[in-house]
């Protein structure tokens, strides 16, 4: 009986952590937004990154703001995703997802 209760708690876990998982994942975006920011600043010493239509800006620095800011927010959002995972298994006993895929 026992081991169907299990299977049972498996089963809701993910439903449960759906809002957990948003909350953390907006977190996770306003964290890596805030982190490129500065990383820009570091590198470019400037405030604000190209923006991919400005007819000022050049390629190299266009795709150098987009290779930094998708390899933070990549970080950044596995991070919390694992963070927050690894939290509901510690409190539930249960890992919050059923599948071994990755997000993508």
């Amino acid at each position: 009986m026992a081991k169907k209760d299990k299977h049972k708690k498996k089963k809701k876990l993910p439903l449960v952590y759906q809002p957990i998982g948003f909350a953390l994942s907006w977190a996770g975006g306003a964290l890596a937004g805030l982190a490129f920011r500065k990383a820009w600043k570091a590198i470019r010493h400037e405030d604000d990154a190209p923006d991919a239509l400005d007819p000022d800006r050049g390629w190299g620095e266009i795709l150098l703001a987009a290779a930094v800011q998708g390899a933070i927010f990549a970080v950044v959002r596995s991070a919390v995703d694992r963070t927050g995972a690894k939290a509901i298994a510690r409190s539930t006993g249960v890992w919050p997802t059923t599948d071994k895929g990755g997000r993508d």
